[in-house]
């Protein structure tokens, strides 16, 4: 891979929240803010999305140090990032394995098929020389 294209064309400064579901407002806010030039429909999805990826850290991650943050860049001229970064916990994300029916019934845990169904792609990372667990997505929008 070319790492011209691991680097991202526009980054914003990262937003630092409490673990807390009481912060979920300024979490909307901040992306509403920074993605002012954007399509709505883009900024709702990325609003979605962000909220679903804080909502996990609040209830899976570890609480110390307690402080989630949120990453946005765009890294070509129709993708976008939002990375939600974390103290990781005892799991990792993903979709749990669950029959049709399983699903049916099933109380929880639909935030990743969310998460899988609004963006391009999703996934997560351990950082480098940290406790830390960042998860992530990509949403793709038309060019104008």
């Amino acid at each position: 891979m070319d790492t011209a294209t691991l680097i991202p064309t526009r980054t914003w400064a990262h937003h630092d929240y409490r673990s807390d579901l009481a912060q979920l407002r300024r979490v909307r806010a901040d992306i509403a803010t920074d993605l002012t030039d954007f399509p709505p429909d883009l900024v709702d999805t990325v609003q979605l999305c962000a909220s679903e990826l804080f909502a996990n850290s609040v209830k899976y991650a570890y609480t110390e140090p307690d402080r989630i943050r949120l990453l946005l860049n765009q890294r070509d001229q129709c993708t976008l990032t939002l990375v939600v970064g974390d103290p990781g916990g005892p799991t990792v994300p993903h979709i749990p394995k669950r029959t049709p029916d399983a699903w049916d019934w099933a109380e929880g845990q639909r935030g990743l098929l969310l998460l899988d169904n609004l963006s391009t792609s999703w996934g997560h990372f351990a950082y480098p020389r940290a406790t830390r667990l960042g998860t992530w997505i990509t949403a793709r929008f038309p060019v104008p």
